[in-house]
């Protein structure tokens, strides 16, 4: 049994016209599965091209089990002729067979739309782009807090979703990290990186000096009254 959403997991946006349209038109069981996975999958890339080819799909243990032996291949074929899903394989390769290694699927939004006419002109191929791994749950600001600083209160709880507005996440667990080898176990500290992060620029972990030499850097500058010592 589902014992219910956490404080310390990521959350996948979905477009309104999901819920207003696509919702009430697909009666297809696998199709929304394939709908809603592409959705999740791609919402999560990084890097430029934000795509899945049928592998990727297959390839998932947990989502083909979930499809309970209904037919991917026809589950995406009903994805692309609704329209939520676009497929594309590059130029000179042939476009009309799923189980080839070159046709792959883009979510039909304006990104999707351009990468899929770019990928069919040729201007760019899939081998550009690394083969992306199922999405692994990673730890969200919240959880990061408790596990290197502390109890949330309502107060932290509410800087914590400003700065998830704010900062990239890669950033505020690196800020975490500093402060906890720094033994500045308090959010203030934490902000403090950040917003000189903001201001000056962040540099990468491997271009700065280590972090006890680092963490200086936040108490002597225009943010120290903020850092309790």
């Amino acid at each position: 049994m589902f014992q219910g959403f956490t404080g310390s997991e990521t959350f996948t946006q979905v477009p309104d016209s999901f819920f207003r349209k696509l919702l009430n038109e697909i009666d297809d069981l696998a199709e929304l599965k394939v709908t809603l996975y592409a959705l999740w999958r791609i919402t999560h890339m990084e890097g430029g091209a934000h795509f899945l080819c049928r592998t990727e799909f297959a390839e998932d243990a947990d989502f083909i089990r979930g499809l309970g032996g209904a037919d991917l291949d026809a589950a995406l074929e009903k994805a692309v002729q609704r329209g939520s899903l676009l497929r594309a394989s590059p130029r000179g390769e042939d476009r009309g067979v799923e189980s080839e290694a070159g046709v792959f699927y883009f979510l039909n939004t304006p990104r999707g739309r351009a990468a899929a006419a770019s990928m069919q002109k040729g201007e760019w191929r899939a081998a550009m782009r690394p083969p992306s791994a199922p999405l692994a749950e990673r730890p969200n600001i919240f959880k990061l807090y408790e596990e290197n600083i502390g109890p949330l209160t309502p107060l932290i709880a509410d800087a914590l979703k400003d700065a998830e507005q704010t900062y990239a996440p890669e950033w505020v667990a690196e800020a975490l990290e500093i402060a906890v080898k720094n033994n500045k176990r308090n959010w203030r500290y934490v902000e403090a990186i950040l917003k000189r992060w903001k201001v000056e620029g962040h540099v990468k972990k491997q271009d700065r000096q280590n972090a006890q030499e680092d963490g200086r850097r936040y108490v002597e500058g225009e943010y120290a009254e903020y850092i309790e010592h």
